[in-house]
């Protein structure tokens, strides 16, 4: 069987990126006086629907919203929809990881799910509940070995390795059965990242191997073997390894003074995804125009509530802008 073409997908994803907001509108909208001044701002785009009395404090709410049909549309235009859970597949976990939390301490933490485009709440809840469901296999054997390890454990963290774990070993499987190279070396490089970070605190935190063999992946390029070998030295040490590795440029400004800027580290690795998109929009009839759309109306949507709840909370401009990812013009 042939593999579904985006020849006609990615022309109408180039018409949708023409509503994104600019460079420019980002900085004027960072560089506003007040809410009043974004409020003008924003008037001349396709968020003026937004921007009634008191917008501030409803704006994150219409965000959302916006966010979730976009989810919801661009599934119903990708040949594959796999593709798109590809991206959306953090939100399912995170959606695990708190049903799972809410029904161990009996609580309703519904509100804070996150719209992921293809399993429902009550369908993630049924399934952690009973076992049972028609959920994906790989999906329902994560929440198979979670319901395992609490009949042995009450450690609520233990529900973030097991499920953290299982995301990343989908994030790699998924990949390539799908076979696009360059999907699968933005995969590859999320994971190693995520890694990176995670081995990173394990060792300021002087955690014991055995914590830190179960919590890193091994579907990265960078074998998990080298990366416990740090578990028993310094901060610096590894900050000189990682100054030496393939991902030293990128990570160095976040590597300064022999210590590991986590906050950067996190910025790093949303805006590898978003430069890693940008570049690979030249693969006309692939994936990834479409993924570099949906990430960056999801960045768009965050950088919009960063500059939002600054400007109500009273933050400078430099704390906003340094808060925000990276945006572009696709």
């Amino acid at each position: 069987m042939s593999k579904p073409t985006y020849h006609e997908v990615n022309p109408l994803v180039r018409i949708r990126e023409s509503s994104l907001l600019s460079k420019d509108t980002f900085e004027r909208l960072v560089a506003a006086d007040d809410l009043e001044q974004v409020s003008q701002i924003l008037s001349n785009t396709v968020y003026q629907d937004y921007l009634g009395e008191n917008f501030a404090y409803h704006f994150e709410q219409y965000l959302n919203h916006d966010i979730e049909n976009t989810i919801s549309e661009l599934i119903d235009l990708a040949p594959e929809k796999e593709v798109i859970w590809i991206y959306t597949m953090r939100y399912t976990f995170h959606n695990l990881k708190v049903l799972t939390k809410a029904q161990v301490l009996d609580q309703d933490y519904d509100y804070l799910c996150i719209y992921d485009g293809f399993y429902d709440i009550d369908t993630l809840k049924s399934a952690i509940k009973t076992g049972v469901s028609q959920l994906p296999e790989d999906l329902m054997a994560s929440i198979l070995e979670v319901r395992e390890y609490l009949e042995e454990s009450k450690v609520i963290q233990g529900i973030d390795v097991i499920y953290d774990r299982a995301f990343l070993r989908m994030q790699r499987k998924i990949g390539e059965q799908l076979g696009y190279p360059e999907l699968l070396d933005e995969i590859i490089g999320f994971i190693d990242l995520t890694n990176i970070i995670t081995a990173g605190r394990g060792i300021v935190q002087n955690r014991s191997q055995a914590f830190m063999t179960g919590v890193l992946s091994s579907c990265g390029s960078i074998d998990k073997e080298e990366l416990l070998r740090f578990c028993k030295e310094d901060e610096a040490t590894f900050v000189d390894y990682l100054l030496n590795s393939t991902y030293g440029e990128l990570l160095q400004e976040a590597l300064r003074d022999n210590k590991l800027n986590f906050h950067l580290l996190e910025k790093i690795k949303d805006n590898f995804l978003t430069d890693h998109y940008v570049r690979a929009t030249s693969v006309a009839f692939g994936p990834l125009p479409l993924l570099a759309y949906l990430n960056a109306k999801e960045v768009e949507t965050k950088n919009l509530r960063t500059i939002i709840v600054g400007k109500r909370s009273g933050f400078t401009n430099q704390e906003i802008k340094e808060r925000m990812r990276l945006t572009y013009d696709l």
